[in-house]
């Protein structure tokens, strides 16, 4: 990545971001206080580039917290419980969140959740009160176990889905979950408002590319989206402007540890929580944990030449 990039993509979005000297981002002390992370999500978090650019930027910014970050993304997943008669020819309906989530929130013990569903909660059909209805119960029922549990929570809006249709326009029933996400600040819950600003970003790069897509499917992005959608968490708890691209073969090396370590440790939870969902089976706890103690060590290896190269 050039230095033109670095500073467009990364280092100019937060400068307008981050507060000034004079205040504090109240949302970085959640970070401070936290000592696990889970995310929760359908397959774009579950995919997991966003959490691991996301836990790129927590550990070279700040790596005096010691906050362990887990992604338990399921794949299919929705938080209302529904599931569309076409999903059956997979073989199966879509698991809903909250079968497994009691047993997560016990086995994780979280102190922070980042939530991100909708996309599959309007089960890709028109805009209709009752399902959105089961949308807006399922993320009150998510907030609620999760703080019975002693975790804060903070919620995403879905991303933009970008798969036009003759019929209907999927993206206005996100745009609405996400409106309607966003409209509970004001009951003091915490929101990342990912819909709108994916759809900002698609609008103006499509004025200099008209096919220009985030996403191959409409559903799922990839990798620049997943960035875009980690940028919007960063900036969420940002307290200063991220250190720039020191050591570009450290920084690439870090990505593929930090991959690495967030699925076997995903895989392995998911499997030892249990879920409705057909997939692999991920290794036992203890193989998978001695696997990810190997990548860290990689990652605190590539920490000490990024931060030597950028003369911290």
């Amino acid at each position: 990545m050039n230095a033109k990039t670095v500073l467009s993509r990364w280092i100019l979005p937060v400068l307008l971001a981050v507060p000034g000297p004079a205040e504090a981002n109240e949302n970085f002390e959640l970070l401070k206080r936290a000592r696990k992370l889970v995310f929760l999500g359908d397959s774009i978090t579950w995919g997991g580039e966003y959490v691991v650019y996301f836990e790129r930027w927590l550990t070279v910014n700040h790596p005096e917290l010691n906050l362990e970050v887990l992604n338990q993304g399921l794949p299919s997943e929705t938080v209302s419980g529904l599931s569309e008669a076409g999903h059956l020819r997979h073989g199966f309906p879509r698991p809903d969140l909250h079968e497994r989530l009691d047993r997560a929130l016990k086995a994780l013990n979280p102190d922070l959740v980042i939530a991100c569903y909708g996309i599959n909660c309007g089960i890709y059909m028109p805009r209709e009160e009752g399902r959105f209805a089961r949308y807006r119960e399922g993320l009150e029922r998510l907030k609620k176990k999760a703080e019975a549990h002693g975790a804060k929570i903070i919620f995403m809006t879905p991303p933009v889905h970008d798969k036009p249709s003759p019929e209907f326009d999927y993206d206005e029933v996100m745009a609405a979950y996400a409106r309607w996400l966003v409209s509970k600040r004001g009951d003091g819950w915490q929101v990342i408002d990912v819909h709108t600003a994916m759809k900002r970003e698609l609008a103006k790069k499509r004025r200099q590319d008209a096919k220009f897509k985030y996403s191959r499917d409409g559903v799922h992005p990839g990798s620049e989206g997943h960035e875009l959608i980690a940028r919007q968490i960063t900036d969420f708890f940002a307290i200063k402007p991220p250190l720039g691209d020191p050591h570009p073969n450290a920084y690439s090396r870090m990505m593929i540890s930090l991959r690495e370590r967030m699925r076997v440790k995903r895989d392995a939870w998911l499997t030892e929580i249990g879920h409705k969902r057909p997939m692999g089976r991920g290794r036992p706890l203890a193989e998978a944990n001695k696997m990810a103690a190997e990548h860290t060590e990689r990652v605190k290896q590539n920490l000490e030449t990024i931060l030597k190269a950028a003369g911290q």
